[in-house]
């Protein structure tokens, strides 16, 4: 007994001094074990109980949650007959443990085991199979490399010709782990992802993630799930920073499907993002001065039927001469307009004057004058093909031309249609 007490002792220090024992052996460690015990034997071996045995053990924490154990176990218990044989109890087990609160200061476990035990009494060995149970804990001591470990186990004995005995085992003793520990399962915000594989650190408490414990963007708008205020949003649609899709001009239709971009804010539209148009006429109801122009009709830029003529009130010239007045262009521009939305539109630029100064100069002055429009109109895309013109100079007067007013009136440049 005393040789294997010193054996155990001195194996003990060596692991204290080692510069990797750690306090309580973690999941991945090896640890050592050494205890003193009290031996309760079994009332039927007549043998006194006393603390009369020690246990060596070498385990390994095989996860956060289990240990494995291999020990020897050695007790001297004395004979209850005075001159009784010396009796020597010897058992090879494994065990098993079961540690709650692994990463506690306090640490208690359960065990289950077998091995072998031997019994020797004077001359006469013994042994067969060993069953074991019990329960124990460890106790970390702050101020060394060591645990404090105690615990109660019950042993039945099948030894031969010594079966169905079952004697109680109360230790208590140091525990000091060894070699490096596994890496410990760290999940810091809680998601179910391990750290080391966390690609999005700090996702915020209960959000659902994804392998990489990134928050979900089901719909992958590139808006988190939380975020998104339009989930389900088709693939392959661009979306704002709420996760809907983007609609620069405010009317109501993604731009994805938006067929008429920039519409007017407040405008009523289709399904198409366009204006409505209810006429039908190919202007939308905001410009269109003649509303519920029939179907079919020809109309101007402004959404009225185009008549035979399209007179060009406010185009006029400098006194004498075809120099156009700045205040003519707004209007050629309409009806440039308005000949390139009917391209099947044919026009004569026809040029008139009033009754003042000769008939010939007046001809050759409207002439001018409907050729300046005519040039006009194609430098705004108008084909020249489409567009004749003549000068009628004073022939065709629509006013009196003994007025003033009359005579302005006279004055004129008009588009006579020669084919729709």
């Amino acid at each position: 007994m005393r040789h294997f007490v010193c054996a155990v002792v001195a194996t003990a220090f060596a692991f204290v001094a080692c510069d990797v024992a750690q306090a309580d052996a973690e999941a991945g460690q090896g640890y050592l074990t050494i205890m003193g015990t009290y031996l309760d034997d079994d009332k039927s071996r007549n043998l006194e109980d006393a603390v009369n045995g020690g246990m060596l053990g070498v385990g390994y924490g095989l996860s956060e949650a289990w240990n494995v154990e291999g020990y020897i176990s050695l007790a001297y218990p004395n004979d209850s007959a005075p001159g009784g044989a010396e009796e020597r109890h010897q058992a090879l087990g494994l065990d098993f443990q079961r540690v709650f609160l692994r990463s506690g200061r306090f640490s208690p476990y359960l065990l289950a085991g077998l091995g072998n035990f031997e019994r020797t009494r004077g001359s006469v060995d013994s042994d067969g199979l060993m069953l074991a149970w019990g329960g124990g804990f460890y106790l970390d001591l702050f101020s060394s490399n060591v645990a404090l470990r105690g615990e109660a186990k019950r042993r039945m004995d099948n030894s031969a010709n010594n079966g169905g005995k079952f004697d109680n085992l109360f230790s208590l003793g140091l525990h000091m782990p060894f070699g490096a520990a596994s890496p410990k399962w760290v999940d810091s915000d809680g998601d179910g992802v391990e750290d080391g594989s966390d690609r999005c650190p700090n996702t915020p408490a209960g959000t659902k993630v994804d392998a990489m414990g990134c928050e979900l963007d089901s719909d992958g708008d590139g808006v988190k799930d939380s975020k998104d205020k339009c989930p389900g949003t088709p693939r392959g649609v661009t979306v704002n920073a709420d996760g809907c899709p983007n609609d620069a001009d405010g009317d109501g239709v993604p731009d994805g499907k938006d067929k008429c971009p920039n519409t007017p804010a407040g405008q009523p539209v289709d399904a198409m993002g366009c204006e409505l148009d209810d006429d039908g006429d190919g202007v939308v109801n905001r410009l269109d001065q003649c509303p519920g122009t029939p179907k079919g009709v020809q109309v101007d830029i402004k959404g009225c039927e185009i008549k035979a003529v399209i007179r060009l009130e406010g185009v006029n010239f400098e006194t004498n001469s075809d120099r156009l007045l700045d205040s003519a262009y707004g209007r050629l521009n309409d009806a440039a307009a308005t000949l390139l939305k009917n391209p099947t539109i044919e026009v004569e630029v026809a040029g008139h004057t009033d009754s003042d100064g000769a008939a010939a100069y007046n001809e050759g002055l409207s002439q001018r004058r409907a050729q300046t429009v005519h040039d006009y109109l194609a430098s705004r895309g108008v084909d020249e093909s489409r567009m004749t013109v003549r000068g009628y100079g004073e022939s065709t007067p629509i006013a009196d031309n003994a007025t003033a007013a009359g005579k302005a009136q006279n004055r004129r440049v008009e588009l006579r249609i020669t084919e729709r």
